[in-house]
């Protein structure tokens, strides 16, 4: 694993902890002040980032019992990093599913999320891992 590698999935490990808690200070930290978020096919007109942070206040905050990353791949690009993987959310209001891919960018104040893609899974939806598809993307 490479040092770019190795902060990414500090980072992501991070980021999943945020999730959990709830932390806001850590999307405050990562999030790009310019970051580009799609969900679910839509892309987010408002601030990503703003939106994000509010989600993570903790008297607003979606409460989780579990959070677990799988099938979490790290596509280093020299300062770019590209992240891919599977999230599961356990809380008192259910579960959900979702994938994700994050694009992370090493600035001169540290690895900031410039851009991201969640998509929710249903439930009923499962994918043998031997029919994913993975494509290396070469940034420019």
């Amino acid at each position: 694993m490479s040092n770019v590698e190795y902060e990414i999935a500090e980072l992501e490990e991070q980021l999943r902890q945020a999730d959990l808690k709830p932390n806001q200070n850590f999307f405050q930290n990562h999030l790009d002040d310019q970051m580009v978020l799609m969900v679910d096919g839509d892309i987010c007109s408002h601030s990503p980032k703003a939106y994000i942070v509010d989600k993570h206040h903790p008297a607003k905050a979606q409460r989780f019992d579990r959070v677990e990353i799988t099938e979490m791949k790290i596509l280093e690009q020299g300062d770019t990093a590209v992240v891919t993987g599977f999230a599961n959310y356990e809380g008192p209001d259910g579960r959900f599913s979702m994938n994700f891919m994050r694009i992370w960018v090493k600035k001169e104040d540290g690895w900031k999320i410039v851009a991201g893609s969640m998509t929710h899974l249903d439930e009923a939806r499962t994918v043998p891992a031997s029919s994913r598809v993975t494509a290396e993307i070469t940034i420019h």
